[in-house]
C-alpha cells in the first residue's frame, strides 16, 4: 500500500542519494516472489537496473518508475521520554509493488535525517538482511528484506566503515510514531485520515463496528501482544523498543541492536546502549504494553469524535487492559506446545516457569534445550536424560523432569508424534550473533559466501540439516559477550 497522504507535515519528497560503484552483497529470491519480481539464472534480478535502483541511483527499471520516493515525518517516545519529532532519518519509501512498500534503508540523507547522515553500514545492512529473513522463516510476522548492495563509500560510525543500502518490504511501514505526530501537533484531521487509511486497507471489520477507532486501537494492540509473545518464545530481544519502532500492523521493524538468546538469562541485555535494562528480554511484554498505551493517548481525540472525554478514557483503559489478557493466552499456547503438552492443566503454567528458572539459575542454552527436550519420552526416568548434566542444581531439575514426565503421561500423543510437533515449533537454527558476526567479518572482505550460507540453513530453521550441525552449536566462549549498539 503505498503511503497516499500527502503534504509537508507528513512527508517530503526524497530522492535517493547515488552511492559509488554498487555491487550485490545479499539478495532474497524469497522475498523477491513477492513483488513478482524476474530472476536470471544466478539467483539475481535478470534486468541489470534492479541493482542501480537498490542502490538509489536511479529510479527506474523497465517499465516501473517511482516518481514520489518519500521520507515521512513520525514522533514518539524513545527510552521512556518524549522525543517529540522525528521521522524517517535514513529510510526513503519509493513507492509500492504488487501492493507491498518497498523501501530503502541507508540511501542519504532524508529532511528528518538531523545530525545524521542517513547512511547504513555494512554490517548493520546485513544483520536486518539475515534477521528480517530468519525472522520470516520462523513464522514471526516483519518486513521483509530483499537485498543489501554495498559500496567501498566510507561512513563515519566509532570507527571508519563502508555504505550498504538494504530494501525492505512490508504491507506498510506506519509506526505507532505517526499516530503519536499528528496527535503532538494537535492535528485531528490528520490523525483520522491515517487511521481511516489503516482500516481501509489493512482492518476493514473496524470500519464495520459501532466504535471503529477504538476497535481499530484493539486490533493494532492486540496484534503487537501475540508479536512479543512470539518474540519470547524464540529469545528474540528487539534492543531498541521505542513507540516510534513499533508497527501498526504488528510487524517486527528496526532490526538494530537485536539479539537472539544464547545462555538464557531473563534479564539479558542486547544493546550495550540500554545502560538501564529497559529493554531486557524479560521486560519486553511490559514495555510493549507500554507502548500501546502511548497509542491510546495519542488516539484519545478520535473516540473524543463520537464520545466524552471521560468516556473515551474510560474505553481506552478498558480495552488498553486487554493487552497482557491477550500476551499471557498467546505466551502460555507458545510455551505449552514448545512442551510438547497439548491439554491444557492447572499446573502448566507453574511448570513452564520453573523450567525458565532453572534454565536462568544454569545460563542453559535457551534453544538447543527446547530443540533437545522432544527426545523425552514417557518411560524415561530424570538420570536416562542427559540434560539435565547442563543444570547447576541436579536434585531440582531431576524433580521437574519427574514432574514433566508425569504430565506427559497425561497426554494423548504418542512420544514419536510428540517429537514432530515439538520439533516444528522449536526451531533448531536461529541467527545467533557469532554467527552473523562471521558473515559480516568475511563480508568486509569481499567474501559473501557466509551470507548465502546462512540464508539457506536460517530459510529451515525446524528441519535437522545435518549437514550444519556446527550452526545449531552454542557460540564458543570468546564470542558468548558480542556487544550491539544502537549505530549497529
Amino acid at each position: 500500500m503505498p503511503f497516499t497522504l500527502r503534504g509537508d507535515d507528513v512527508c517530503q519528497l526524497t530522492p535517493p542519494t547515488p552511492i559509488s560503484d554498487p555491487y550485490w552483497v545479499a539478495f532474497s529470491a524469497s522475498a523477491a516472489e513477492l513483488i513478482h519480481l524476474e530472476l536470471g539464472a544466478t539467483g539475481l534480478p535478470k534486468d541489470p537496473d534492479w541493482l542501480e535502483l537498490l542502490a538509489g541511483n536511479q529510479l527506474n527499471v523497465g517499465e516501473l518508475t517511482f516518481s514520489n520516493p518519500i521520507s515521512t515525518a513520525y514522533s514518539g517516545h524513545q527510552f521512556g521520554s518524549w522525543a517529540g519529532q522525528l521521522g524517517d532519518g535514513r529510510a526513503i519509501l519509493l513507492g509500492d509493488i504488487n501492493q507491498l512498500e518497498l523501501q530503502l534503508k541507508g540511501a542519504g540523507k532524508t529532511h528528518y535525517s538531523r545530525m545524521g547522515d542517513g547512511r547504513a553500514v555494512l554490517r548493520s545492512s546485513i544483520r536486518e538482511f539475515l534477521c528480517s529473513e530468519a525472522m520470516h522463516a520462523l513464522g514471526i510476522p516483519t518486513s521483509r528484506a530483499l537485498s543489501v548492495v554495498g559500496s567501498k563509500q566510507r561512513v563515519i560510525r566509532e570507527t571508519v566503515e563502508t555504505a550498504a543500502v538494504c530494501s525492505r518490504i512490508a504491507p506498510s511501514f506506519i509506526r505507532i510514531g505517526h499516530f503519536e505526530h499528528f496527535a503532538s501537533l494537535q492535528n485531528i484531521v490528520r490523525l483520522k485520515e491515517l487511521a481511516d487509511l489503516l482500516m481501509s486497507e489493512f482492518y476493514p471489520k473496524c470500519l464495520t463496528e459501532k466504535d471503529p477507532y477504538l476497535n481499530l486501537f484493539k486490533e493494532i494492540s492486540a496484534r503487537n501482544a501475540k508479536l512479543v509473545a512470539q518474540w519470547q518464545s524464540v529469545g528474540f530481544c528487539h534492543g531498541v523498543l521505542n513507540s516510534d519502532n513499533i508497527s501498526a500492523l504488528g510487524l517486527t521493524i528496526d532490526y538494530g541492536p537485536f539479539g537472539f538468546l544464547d545462555q538464557f538469562e531473563i534479564d539479558h541485555i542486547c544493546n550495550h546502549s540500554d545502560h538501564g535494562g529497559r529493554y531486557a528480554y524479560h521486560r519486553q511484554p511490559q514495555i510493549m504494553h507500554w507502548n500501546m498505551a502511548c497509542l491510546a493517548s495519542a488516539m484519545l481525540p478520535l473516540l473524543e469524535l463520537e464520545h466524552s472525554t471521560e468516556e473515551s478514557q474510560a474505553l481506552l483503559r478498558t480495552a488498553l487492559e486487554e493487552f497482557p489478557v491477550v500476551y499471557a493466552k498467546e505466551w502460555q499456547q507458545i510455551f505449552r506446545s514448545k512442551l510438547g503438552l497439548q491439554l491444557e492443566q492447572d499446573g502448566d503454567i507453574e511448570l513452564i516457569e520453573r523450567l525458565l528458572q532453572a534454565k536462568h539459575d544454569s545460563k542453559v542454552d535457551f534453544t538447543t534445550f527446547f530443540r533437545n527436550l522432544s527426545n523425552v519420552r514417557k518411560d524415561f526416568q530424570p538420570m536416562d536424560i542427559t540434560q539435565r548434566n547442563e543444570f547447576i542444581d541436579r536434585e531440582s531439575i531431576d524433580q521437574w523432569f519427574a514432574d514433566y514426565i508425569q504430565r506427559l503421561q497425561s497426554e494423548v500423543l504418542s512420544d514419536e508424534a510428540r517429537k514432530k510437533m515439538m520439533d516444528q515449533v522449536n526451531p533448531k537454527y536461529i541467527l545467533r550473533n557469532h554467527l552473523a558476526q562471521t558473515a559480516i567479518e568475511k563480508a568486509q572482505q569481499d567474501d559473501f559466501s557466509e551470507i548465502e550460507q546462512l540464508q539457506l540453513i536460517l530459510s529451515k530453521p525446524f528441519d535437522e540439516q545435518e549437514a550444519f550441525e556446527d550452526y545449531a552449536k552454542p557460540p564458543p566462549v570468546d564470542m558468548q559477550r558480542i556487544e550491539v549498539s544502537c549505530s549497529s
